[in-house]
Parts: structure tokens; C-alpha cells; sequence
């Protein structure tokens, strides 16, 4: 019997504007390319939206969609989407009632599943299972708690919610970016501890959760006392340490290519930071905010008769119905919302 999986190119890029251009119809014609992710300025209006989709669909029906929508102040679409909060909020929430909080952070990723999935996007880039830390303004709010034992349950419920409308969950950003100052969208962030030391905090998360969360994003970080290479370059936090140590078999995606962090080790040319992603067991590459380097990439891998696989097809949203798909099961989740909102801002 014929397999019904789609194969899919490791590369996810982006789009300029609010509607297709005759460019943008061609570069999506390029078996190589995998995925869009969809940016603030790729939004107006709800009606915008399902338009754009809609032209997306006609010209690459298999094109997987997803979006950066979190919470809080990394959350791209605003008008017409409920207003999701922060995620390190939930951890006062916990303190406060852990079973409420739970409750809570099922129904935010419930909204945020449903809302994109009326729109035939099939994921977000979440949850965050970075610990919070002072240091890192880069994530700061954006983790759920600055507690491992606070951040596991809360994530694993957001996982839950994201589960049950059908949207599967990815975990970043292995093995862990809340400990750094540095940004690693402006430069790269070296972190000098030891693997024992990161062990025992940053990769908890991602260790209580696996399997879990269903792929995982890397983060564009070195960490000299375990590799020389920043972990989306480097074989070893993800062929050694991911896959053998932690055994996770799910997709891994690369943090955004495009990042300041990604041209760590001299690797300017973005060919070359695509086959060293790739090469160092990186499944999927993302390119934003460049389609000219994103269109290189996508000819050199043509070029080598690289790239084409089932496993980006995994992560396609699944239809779902019943009491889940109800109106009234929404609204629940929006009063609980709402609730939030009120007593935790």
C-alpha cells in the first residue's frame, strides 16, 4: 500500500507582505521548499489572512504553515486573536492553585491551536521551555517559570491543550538560552558551564517532557566546555546528546538561520550554515527575512538532490471535531481567559 505521507523540503522561509507577489508564486513552487512561516507584517484582518492562506493552498497544497504565537510579546497576530498573556505569568497562577493554573495553561494553548487552525495554519513554535533567568531579556517572560519543577507541569499542560485541538507542540530551545545575556538574533551567546551544570538545570525540561513534545527547535548558542560548535552546528548536542542520551526521534528544527547568532564560526554564507544544520542532524532549516539566501539555499539543495523527506509532514495539523470543535468548548476556554486576565494581568 502507497505510504500517505507527503514529502516536504527541509526549508522554511518566509513572505514580504500581506498577499502574494508573481515572485512569491514562483519561489513557492520549489520542491525543495518545505514550509512558510508567517510574520506580524503578513497580517491585517482575519479576512487578509484566510486570503493569503487560501492562494498558499492553491499554489502548494502541502506547503506546511506555522507562525511564531506564543503569548505575550511574541504573538503575531493581535486583532481579531485572543490575547494571550505572557506564559511566566502562569507561575504565580501555580503558586497560587497548581490545578487552576493547569486548567489555565491547557485553555490558552487551546485558544491559540484553534484560532490558527481556523485560519489552516497548522503550528506554532511553542512551548518555551526555557528557564527564566534575569539575564536573558531575550527570554525572560516568554518561559513559563524560573523553576523547573514549576515550568515541566505548566508546559506539559500547554502541551496537552495544543494537543487536543490538533496542533502538534515544539519544544525550544534545546538546551536551554535562558542562562545567556546575549540575544542571539544580534550576536552569539557563549554560555561557560559545564555539561553536568547545564544538565542540571536547562535541559530538565526538555528531558521531563520527551517525548511529549513532538519536534524540537535549536538554539543558536555556544557552549565551549561541550562543543566548539554553536548546538545547530553541532553533531554532538544533537546526533549525541538528543538523540542518544535524551532518545528523542521527533523533528528538529533549526533556530532562524538569518539570526546574527547562526553566523557563529565564520559561517557568513548561508549555504553553508544550511549544510552544516542540516549535516549535524537538524531536520529542517528555517531562512526568514532573506528570500534571496533562502533562494540559494533552496538551488544548492536541489543541486546535491538533497533534502525531500516524510518528516516535516509530521507536523501537519490534524482536523478535529466533536466537543472540542464546539463553540461552547471555546468560549470556556475564553472565560478562563478572561479570568486570567483579570486577576493576573
Amino acid at each position: 500500500m502507497a505510504s500517505s505521507v507527503i514529502k516536504c523540503g527541509p526549508l522554511i522561509a518566509d513572505l514580504d507582505g500581506l498577499e502574494l507577489s508573481d515572485v512569491d508564486k514562483d519561489f513557492l513552487q520549489h520542491p525543495r521548499l518545505g514550509g512558510l512561516i508567517l510574520f506580524s507584517r503578513n497580517y491585517e484582518s482575519g479576512e487578509q489572512l484566510a486570503a493569503l492562506v487560501r492562494c498558499v493552498r492553491e499554489i502548494r497544497p502541502q506547503l506546511l504553515l506555522c507562525v511564531d504565537h506564543e503569548g505575550g510579546r511574541v504573538q503575531r497576530f493581535r486583532q481579531g486573536f485572543s490575547e494571550l498573556p505572557a506564559m511566566y505569568h502562569l507561575s504565580q497562577a501555580y503558586r497560587d492553585d497548581k490545578e487552576q493554573a493547569l486548567l489555565y495553561a491547557r485553555a490558552f494553548a487551546e485558544l491559540m491551536a484553534a484560532e490558527l487552525g481556523n485560519f489552516d495554519i497548522d503550528f506554532s513554535f511553542a512551548p518555551v521551555l526555557d528557564i527564566a533567568d534575569l539575564n536573558s531579556a531575550v527570554i525572560g517572560d516568554r518561559a513559563f517559570s524560573d523553576q523547573p519543577s514549576e515550568l515541566a507541569p505548566l508546559a506539559s499542560a500547554f502541551i496537552d491543550g495544543m494537543h487536543a485541538q490538533g496542533m502538534k507542540a515544539t519544544a525550544k530551545h534545546f538546551p536551554g538560552h535562558g542562562a545567556v545575556l546575549e540575544d542571539s538574533h544580534y550576536e552569539m551567546p557563549v554560555d561557560t558551564r559545564s555539561f553536568d551544570e547545564i544538565l542540571e538545570r536547562d535541559l530538565q525540561p526538555f528531558i521531563d517532557l520527551q517525548p511529549h513534545y513532538d519536534a524540537l527547535m535549536t538554539a543558536h548558542i555556544q557552549f565551549p566546555q561541550v562543543d566548539e560548535q554553536p548546538v545547530s552546528y553541532s553533531s554532538h548536542w544533537i546526533k549525541s546528546v538528543l538523540r542518544k542520551q535524551l532518545g528523542f526521534d521527533g523533528l528538529v528544527f533549526s533556530d532562524d538561520l538569518s539570526m546574527k547568532g547562526a553566523a557563529g564560526d565564520g559561517a557568513h554564507d548561508f549555504s553553508l550554515r544550511a549544510q552544516k544544520a542540516l549535516g549535524a542532524g537538524c531536520d529542517v532549516v528555517l531562512i526568514c527575512n532573506q528570500r534571496r539566501e533562502a533562494e540559494r539555499v533552496l538551488e544548492q539543495l536541489e543541486a546535491q538532490n538533497l533534502g525531500e523527506s516524510g518528516k516535516l509532514d509530521m507536523m501537519r495539523r490534524v482536523p478535529v471535531r466533536g466537543a472540542a470543535a464546539s463553540k461552547a468548548h471555546y468560549q470556556a476556554n475564553r472565560d478562563k481567559l478572561t479570568r486570567f486576565t483579570e486577576r493576573y494581568g
